[in-house]
Formats: structure tokens, C-alpha cells, sequence
């Protein structure tokens, strides 16, 4: 069953989501989405498509399923995704009860999700099963950090953060290696907290 109290949260945000994504971060990190995403291939899965600002760094030609716990969200993504140069299958679904069957996509990619996911390591595990085995799972994320004095500003931050959008300071390689993938390739982008994971069923 979906979580609703998520669900209306980002529906709520989804109105104005991408005014409070700004554009100049957008812009900043489009060459590193743009390089993590051109290793799409063969059948994939999208996690938290959102608004659809992320398309515009997707390769072309690709036939992708996205999903998104918030239906608002998708309301709003939809004229990207008819502008696609491509294939771009939406559903409004909720991580934790996904509805595919085992081992069905080649690669799962997610951009800027498990800061919002409510538990981490049941989604990521819950994407590791609909992976087929050797099926790879490709992440831009930002994270929580080890350093002083970022760890305890990001550790504040979060109280208020998670009330209407992400939460600072999560610990998303542990989680990735909790739900049972091997970790094949971490990229600190910015300090140790905006980075790119590449992992392995």
C-alpha cells in the first residue's frame, strides 16, 4: 500500500517543484547526470521521475519506465515526457510496494531520491529485486557528510528539511550495501556529500 502522508507531501510540492529545484542548480549538475545517464541501456527503470527536469539530461532513443509515488508530480512532468525523444512509460507507485515482477529491468537509475525515500534500505532492496541478476543500479544523490562541521549543520538542517522535502544527512552508500548490492564505484562531486553510485545485484 502507498505511503499517503509521502504521497500528499510531494504532491503538495509538486505545484512549485521546480521553482524550488532552481535552475541554477539544474544547470550545475546537468554534465554529471547527463555522463551517469548515458550508460542507459537495454530495459530500464527510473526512480522518482518527479517533475520531469531530469529528462532533459536523458539520452535519446531509450524506452524507459518511470515511476513516482506523487500523481501531481507527474501531471506536471507530463509535456516533458510527451516531448521525449524516445519512450518514457510513467505510473504513480511507491518504492516500498513496487509493482513489477523479479529480475524484470537490466538498470535502475535515481537522481536526487533517497534523501526523500521514508526507508532507505527497503527501497533500495525492493529495487535490487526487480533487477535481474548482474543488473546495475545507477545513483545521483546527495548525502549526508563526515565532515566537521557539515555533518552537524546537515544533521540540523534536517529537521526542518524533511517536513517538506529531503532529508540532509542520510548515509546512502551503507544503505545501498545494506540491501544487499556491491558497490562498484562511488564519485565524490561536491565534498563527500552530491556524488554518483554505480552498484551491481
Amino acid at each position: 500500500m502507498a505511503d499517503l502522508t509521502t504521497q500528499a507531501k510531494w504532491d503538495r510540492a509538486a505545484p512549485n517543484f521546480d521553482l524550488m529545484a532552481g535552475k541554477g542548480a539544474e544547470e550545475r549538475w546537468a554534465p554529471f547526470k547527463k555522463e551517469l545517464f548515458g550508460h542507459m541501456d537495454g530495459k530500464i527503470l527510473f526512480l522518482a521521475l518527479g517533475t520531469g527536469l531530469d529528462i532533459a539530461t536523458f539520452p535519446t532513443g531509450k524506452e524507459i519506465t518511470a515511476i513516482d509515488i506523487s500523481p501531481k508530480m507527474l501531471e506536471v512532468a507530463q509535456p516533458r515526457i510527451d516531448n521525449y525523444e524516445g519512450t518514457i512509460t510513467a505510473h504513480a507507485m511507491d518504492v516500498h510496494d513496487i509493482d513489477f515482477e523479479d529480475d524484470t529491468f537490466d538498470q535502475v537509475f535515481t537522481s536526487c531520491t533517497f534523501c526523500s525515500v521514508p526507508r532507505p534500505v527497503e527501497g533500495l532492496k525492493a529495487l535490487r529485486r526487480v533487477l535481474k541478476p548482474g543488473g546495475e543500479l545507477f545513483m545521483f544523490e546527495h548525502t549526508g557528510s563526515r565532515y566537521y562541521p557539515f555533518k552537524i549543520m546537515m544533521t540540523l538542517m534536517t529537521q526542518l528539511s524533511r517536513k517538506i522535502g529531503p532529508e540532509m544527512n542520510r548515509t546512502t552508500v551503507a544503505n545501498v550495501k545494506a540491501a544487499g548490492f556491491e558497490v562498484l564505484e562511488v564519485n565524490n562531486l561536491f565534498l563527500d556529500v552530491v556524488k554518483t553510485i554505480r552498484a551491481k545485484k
